[in-house]
């Protein structure tokens, strides 16, 4: 594979007290044939998270069609799970709805947050939505005692498979709080009630990377995976530790074949993305396969495109 840089799509900065920063995690749906709707996460200048969306031409996405102006998602109830944050992180549609999966959060006094997944709906095609529960659909367990976050879900054959990062530890590094995690599966009938066989999908390749945040494509016979990893020391500040895509591929969706050496997309020499390229969110539009990324800082940089080289 060989992917051809587009260009940055778009960046919040200081659009208004609830966007303020940042663009997280970009989701994808097609809301028409010809109009893609990407949604993400803002920060206000609390640092909280709400989630908004853009309208593009799927077949060139730096062509802004449309910009939302207010929240899709805001925070949750003061004391649930998402009272601080509500970042999408993977939205499809089904049976006439549209299923925005999210990253909740919320502080906590011993470490720097609490994070799990909820789940809200919408009845008109992905404009306006209302949350499922006022709990999480997913959540710290016997067998997951520190973090769940980031899903990607896919509907496939009638059956829910949904993706996640899982934490595993908080570590100390320099004074400072780290989350390490990696990405495992969980399975459901219906899109709420799931199973988690803790089963890892990504597993670190040491005790110093992390795995997160797929986007699964069904291709052929089998899935393809695209993902981010980095290291758990460094990768605030070092572009070497920091945050890169990763791919891999699975004939059943639950054993996975690590091939980052043939993802095709890394870090550019300057601009936007030169420091990390994190969270891709994979479409194919009229034969075409194209990414939407995270650049520097998590997301402060914005988010942009690419697509695969079909002469490569």
């Amino acid at each position: 594979m060989r992917w051809v840089k587009d260009g940055l799509i778009y960046h919040v900065s200081e659009l208004s007290d609830w966007a303020w920063s940042h663009a997280h995690k970009p989701s994808l749906l097609f809301v028409e044939e010809d109009r893609l709707r990407i949604y993400f996460g803002v920060r206000d200048r609390d640092n909280r998270t709400r989630t908004m969306f853009i309208d593009v031409d799927p077949a060139c996405p730096q062509n802004v069609l449309y910009v939302h102006d207010r929240p899709v998602l805001d925070l949750g109830p003061l004391g649930t799970f998402d009272d601080s944050g509500a970042n999408v992180s993977s939205v499809l549609r089904h049976e006439g709805l549209v299923y925005l999966y999210y990253t909740g959060w919320n502080p906590s006094r011993t470490v720097p947050t609490r994070n799990s997944i909820g789940l809200a709906v919408s009845e008109d095609n992905g404009l306006t939505f209302r949350r499922m529960f006022d709990g999480p659909v997913m959540d710290r367990t016997i067998h997951e005692p520190y973090y769940t976050s980031t899903p990607f879900v896919l509907c496939d054959s009638g059956r829910w498979r949904m993706w996640y990062a899982s934490g595993t530890q908080w570590r100390r590094i320099e004074g400072k709080l780290e989350i390490c995690y990696h990405i495992k599966y969980a399975e459901s009938a219906d899109g709420v009630t799931w199973e988690r066989p803790n089963l890892s999908c990504i597993a670190p390749r040491d005790d110093d990377e992390a795995t997160a945040r797929a986007s699964v494509m069904r291709e052929n016979e089998g899935y393809c995976m695209w993902y981010s990893y980095r290291r758990i020391e460094g990768f605030r500040e070092n572009r070497e530790c920091s945050y890169r895509i990763g791919y891999a591929e699975s004939n059943d969706a639950l054993t996975w074949e690590r091939m980052d050496d043939r993802v095709g997309i890394d870090v550019s020499e300057s601009g936007w993305d030169s420091e990390m390229i994190a969270y891709p969110a994979v479409y194919r539009h009229r034969g075409t396969l194209h990414m939407i990324y995270n650049g520097n800082g998590f997301g402060a940089a914005g988010f942009g495109s690419a697509h695969l080289d079909s002469q490569a």
